[in-house]
Parts: structure tokens; sequence; C-alpha cells
């Protein structure tokens, strides 16, 4: 019988590894059988009753006997070579040179006057002892009928049981692994050891669904045999692999060959180690909009052919043709960006339709830094502002003083009627350190400083009081600015701005945000910024003079006249000191930020998107054009619409203006993703074939790359200090199942 080899690698398709040899066993045993069933053909029916033909002995004419099956229940007789066989021995008996062997076995007898012949008869010497040959080959025939005997239904009944424990023990390890990969968690210890008293997130887990379930009770980890056992590192491997092929799989099923959008970026993870991530946009099948996490792969350097040359391994290893990428998302870097050797331009070259789109929340924060940077007042006042927050923020000795006044003052206020009490109401907070690079924590610091200023100037006041000589300094010189009618008038200033650009900033960070709503918010915030310069200044005076009555801070003579010039002399001009806070302040900083704001948000896809709003369906449709439409779908998607689809998508969109614009139900819709999923649900994009597939070309076109971000993220919870030597593949497998 050939010999298995035991296999040495763990197959998601085999959970029993320790039944390989023996499933082999029972297939050898198979064919054995079959081997049986062929002999009886060959041999004919067994014991036939029938006119047997004569056979010339001389002057005797003899033939085979019906009665002879009686006496002998091992024999047969083949009709058409009229000739006698022993059954057993023909299956069982083993070829012996030293012994010859009876006709019964091989040619077949037929010398019929040697049958019945005393002690001479062939048939009883062919039988022979109880010990011979053809009584051991009469056992295993018998042996052989006996089918609950076989040695497959024996190691069946056998194996049952662990055949149970071992899918228990599959199952358990692969929970736990989803569970862990989900969470963001590490699978293993430092110390996997018997006698550790922590084993790894992956054991100790295994350990806790073994107490609470009795069916597991010691089968997982305790009485596993060693070749059943899923906990170490090269099976974890394999099994999160298999997992998270099966997450890119379901992907690569739910773009389904149409086309799709990519975007990318790259940082530094904790192993200092260049990483890029590639997160793919596109429409389902049901006309949803999908954005997912793909792949993360370790990368060399940051040069645009080293990163094209890894994403088209990427999308080739998963049959995803570059010709479908019909857009492109990545951050404002020459790598990224340039028009000649970047990233963008590599992919242009072989996909000419894929339209760059730059990020609009990158857009947006380098608007606002660089509204910041050049307005040197803006400039200034975040300084001091994060010298305030650090002060105070640094011990949490003044946290909790800063909240136990906060607390003191709210409680002040309720008793007076100065504050309504409700649901989630006059919250104690605390002051939040302004970000580098998310600028939405700038309003967020900016809003806490005014809800909490005179707390924090009592902190601030009680500091001068330190024996430290370096503090009480310091909170000296920030006294003075808190309490400084200039801080107060760009405090308040910037909380209107960074109020109104807050909005745009939270919005684009949406998921289901699509290209044109946001080209609208930014139009909005525009139009806010400028509402605010033009006509609200006298409202924005009286709520900062308003403030400063309420805090006691000294205010100017705003028709006095305003003073230029610096330590050494000054010089008197003719302006007062509100048309310094009127025009060289509130107008420059509002007017600087729509410059920023109009350079930022102007570019080559302004006709692209301006096109693309025809078939926007707010507003009950009042956007909707046939020959923008029509324009948009022959500039700029010629490779996906011939000139006959170019006529056919004219004709549909006349019966689509009759049918879907008229349509109450479709007045409902806001977003072109919206518009997608109802025409799917609807089954009108059966009719408007060409409509639809436009439709879904366009829903692809992304606003922002922030899902790249959520995937560095990501990588930080997985990839920690403590696991930093876990490898790129292993890292991106966490990472699908953790965005998942």
């Amino acid at each position: 019988m050939p010999q298995a080899n035991k296999p040495s690698k763990f197959d998601s398709t085999v959970i029993e590894q320790d039944l390989g040899l023996r499933l082999q066993m029972c297939e050898y045993l198979v064919n054995q059988r079959d081997e049986v069933r062929r002999a009886y053909m060959n041999l004919g029916p067994s014991q036939p009753k029938l006119e047997y033909p004569r056979s010339s002995f001389g002057k005797q004419n003899r033939r085979f006997q019906l009665i002879w099956f009686k006496q002998f229940s091992w024999l047969e007789y083949s009709p058409s070579k009229d000739k006698a066989y022993c059954f057993p021995c023909f299956l069982f008996d083993q070829p012996n040179k030293s012994i010859i062997r009876s006709a019964l076995i091989d040619e077949g007898f037929n010398n019929w006057k040697r049958v019945n012949d005393g002690s001479k008869c062939v048939l009883l010497l062919h039988v022979g002892l109880a010990s011979s040959s053809h009584s051991r080959c009469v056992i295993s025939h018998d042996n052989l009928k006996k089918s609950s005997q076989h040695i497959e239904k024996v190691l069946n009944a056998q194996s049952k049981k662990e055949n149970l424990k071992n899918r228990m023990r599959v199952k358990a390890t692969i929970e736990a692994f989803q569970v862990l990969a989900l969470q963001g968690l590490g699978f293993r210890g430092n110390d996997e050891s018997s006698t550790s008293l922590n084993q790894g997130n992956l054991i100790e887990l295994l350990k806790f669904k073994e107490r609470g379930n009795d069916a597991l009770e010691s089968i997982i980890l305790k009485n596993a045999p060693q070749n059943a056992k899923y906990t170490p590192p090269k099976i974890q491997k394999e099994i999160l692999h298999i997992l998270a092929n099966r997450v890119r799989n379901m992907i690569f099923d739910e773009i389904a060959g149409g086309y799709f959008c990519i975007l990318i970026d790259e940082s530094q993870g904790e192993s200092k180690k260049e990483q890029m991530a590639l997160i793919l946009r596109y429409v389902k099948n049901d006309g949803l909009l999908g954005e997912r996490f793909f792949d993360i792969v370790g990368v060399e350097n940051t040069y645009a052919l080293t990163l094209k040359k890894e994403i088209s391994n990427i999308l080739s290893r998963f049959n995803l043709p570059i010709q479908n990428i019909r857009d492109q998302g990545y951050d404002g870097a020459s790598n990224m960006r340039g028009e000649w050797n970047g990233l963008l331009a590599l992919f242009l070259k072989d996909c000419p339709y894929a339209y760059y789109v730059h990020c609009f929340a990158h857009r947006l924060q380098l608007a606002l830094i660089a509204a910041a940077k050049d307005e040197p007042n803006v400039w200034q006042f975040f300084s001091h502002l994060s010298c305030i927050v650090n002060l105070v923020a640094s011990s949490s000795k003044r946290l909790g003083e800063l909240k136990s006044f906060h607390r003191s003052e709210v409680e002040n206020m309720l008793a007076s009627g100065e504050r309504q009490s409700g649901k989630g109401a006059n919250q104690i907070g605390t002051l939040h350190r302004a970000g580098a690079t998310r600028w939405s924590l700038h309003y967020e610091s900016v809003r806490n400083l005014i809800d909490i200023y005179d707390a924090s100037c009592v902190v601030v006041e009680s500091l001068n009081k330190s024996t430290n000589q370096q503090i009480r300094g310091q909170a000296n010189g920030v006294y003075k600015v808190m309490k400084s009618f200039e801080f107060i008038f760009i405090l308040h200033l910037m909380d209107n701005i960074l109020g109104i650009v807050n909005t745009l900033c939270q919005a684009l960070q949406q998921k289901t945000q699509d290209i044109l709503n946001a080209m609208k918010l930014v139009s909005t915030t525009k139009a806010l910024l400028q509402k605010l310069g033009q006509d609200d200044w006298d409202t924005f005076l009286a709520n900062v003079v308003s403030f400063c009555n309420r805090h006691n801070i000294a205010m100017h003579d705003m028709s006095s006249p305003y003073e230029r010039g610096t330590s050494c002399h000054r010089q008197q001009d003719h302006i007062t000191i509100e048309r310094h806070y009127h025009f060289d302040i509130f107008n420059s900083t509002i007017d600087f930020q729509l410059i920023e704001l109009e350079h930022r948000f102007n570019d080559g896809v302004v006709e692209l998107l301006s096109l693309s709003s025809a078939l926007d369906p707010s507003g009950n449709f009042k956007s909707f054009n046939v020959d923008n439409s029509q324009n948009l779908a022959k500039k700029f998607y010629p490779q996906d619409f011939t000139s006959q689809d170019i006529h056919a998508l004219r004709c549909q969109l006349m019966h689509y203006k009759l049918d879907v614009v008229c349509d109450p139900e479709f007045h409902k819709k806001y977003t072109l993703v919206e518009l997608c999923r109802e025409l799917f649900v609807t089954r009108k994009f059966e009719h408007y074939t060409m409509i639809y597939k436009l439709i879904r070309l366009v829903s692809t076109l992304l606003v922002f790359t922030a899902t790249t971000e959520r995937a560095f993220s990501g990588m930080k919870h997985v990839k920690t200090a403590i696991h930093n030597l876990m490898g790129d593949e292993f890292l991106a497998d966490c990472l699908s199942l953790y965005f998942e």
C-alpha cells in the first residue's frame, strides 16, 4: 500500500491534518473493492445455474455439476471459459515461486473427471488443512464481506470524536484571530511558555474561551495533539493571510471588472520603514459607493517609479487592470503630482483618463496654514495660544485646578440663570493643544479657551506666586497677553473663521461625500466668509466688547488715533484704532483666507466638475442639462463611450428628463451616490444604461484621501513599539481585517 506523506503546511481546506494518512488508507481500500467488483464482472455471475457444456474425457463425456456449489461454497464458474475458480484465492492468494499454484487460482480448472475422485479430488486437495493458504484466503474473503469491520469504518468510528474536537479547535482559534485583528491587538506575547503569567493575547483569549465553554474545556491548548495546534507563529500568519485574501477577493468581486479609483499615501511606520497604503474607491454592482483599504506594503524609497511598480504588482496580483483606473488621489508632494515624472504622470501614460484630484482636506489644511503663516497677527496669536495651553495643561495639578474653577463658575451661572441646564450641556472642559496638521483641533482649542476663559486666567494668575522663577516669569507674560484687547479680538475672529471652515473640514472627512457636494461646500464656505467680512463687522465688534466687559478687560478708545512705529520712534497716522482692527486685522485675515481658498480649490478639474454638476439631483435636478451630460461623456470619457454610445446616451437623456427628473421620489435624493443607488433599487438603470454608467464614473471621483490617513492611524494600533518587528505582509493582513 502506498505510503502517505504527513502534511507539513497548514491548508485551510483540510482541517484535520492528523487524518491525512488514514484518508489515504481508506482511499486504497476503496480501490481494492473496485478491483473485487471487476473480478466478479470478468468471471460472470457467481455460481450460475444453467446447462453446462460437456467435454470428452476418453470414452466419457463429463461436465460441471451444480451440486458442487453446495459442497464448495467458494467455487465459482465462468460460462465463457467453461472453467471453475477458487474466488477467495483468486483475490487474496500471494504468489510464491517455491509453491506450484493450483489451476483454480490462475488459469481455471476444467478437468472434471478429477472431481469426487476419492482422496485425489482436486477440490478437496485445494482446500487442504485449516492452516492452508486457501483457508487464510477464505477468512480474508469473509472479512471483506463484513463491511462493518472494514478498516476505514473502524478508523472513522475511532476518529469521529477526535474529528469533532479538531473542528471545534480550529473554529475557536480562527474566531480568536478575527477578534484580535478587528481590534488591532497584537497576537503574541514576550513569553509564551507554560510558566508565564501572560502568554500573549492569542493564548490568553483561547484560555478564556476554554473556561467559558464546557464543550471546549481543555481541548484547545492543554490536550491538543502536537500536530493539531494552531498557535505557532507560522500557522498564525497563514491563517491570517487566508482571511485577509478572502476580504481582498470580496473587494475584487464588488468591483466586478468595473472602474475604480486609487488613493495612495506613504508614511514611516514604528520600525522607521517607508510604508505605502493603497485604498480603492469604486461603485458596487448594487449602486452603493465603496472605499476600502486594500493593502499596505513596505517600499525602499518614495520615488514615483518605485511606488508605481509596487502599485502595479498589487493590482496585477488580484487581476485589477490598470486600464480600469479612472481617478487618482494623492497629496500635493512633487513625487506624487509632478506633471512630468510624478506618480500622476506615470499612470496617465498607461491610462490617460485616470484624472487626478488633489485631496480637498489637504487643500483646506494648506490654505489655513498659509493664512496663519503670512498674516503676522494670526501667527502671533497662535504662538500665544500654544504657550497658554502648554502652561496650563502641562501639569495634572493645574488641570485639576482648572476644572475645579470651571465647575464653580458653571454652578454660579446656573444658580443666577445665566446658563440653562439640559442633557449634555454645561460639560466641564479643558484646554486642547492645536495640532500641526489637523486644523480642526485649532478650532477646538480656540472654542475651549473662550468657554473657560475665567478659569484659565485664575490658574495662570495663581502661577505668579510660584517659587519657580521661570514659571513665574512665563505666567506673568501669558497673563498680560490673555488680558489684552488684541488677543481677545483675534481669539473671537479665529473662532468665527474656523467655525465656518470647520464645517467644511468635517464634511470632507465623511466617507459618503461626493465631489459635487464637496464643491458646493467650498462655495458656501467662501460665501459665509465674504458675508462675515462685508456685513458682520458691527455684530462681531459688539460681541468682542461684551466679552471684554464681562471679564474686566481694558478697552481702547476705538475713535482715538492708532499709533504705528517701533520702540525707537512712533509715527502718528491719520487712522483710528477701530479702523486698524477693522481693516488691518479683521478684513485682512478674511481676505487672505478667501484668496487661499480660491487658489487651492481652482485647478484643471474645474471643467470636469462643472460638467458633472449636470447630473446632480439636488434641488430637484435644477442643474440637469442634456448637452452638458453628453459633453461630459464625449470629452472626458471617450474610451468608455463610443460614437454610438454617445448617440444612445443623448436619446436616453431625453427620456430620463421626462421620467426620472420629473419623478417626485428622485427629488428626495441629494447626492450622486444616492441617485445611483435609487436607480438600481427601482431597476431604472436597465433602461438608462449609458446614464447609469456615466453616473458610476463620476461617483468614483474622490474628494479626499483621509482613508489613507486612517490606514496609518490603524497601523499605529497594530504595529506598536512592542510589536515593531512584524513583517509587511503580516501587517497588511492585520489591517485588512482591522478595517473590515
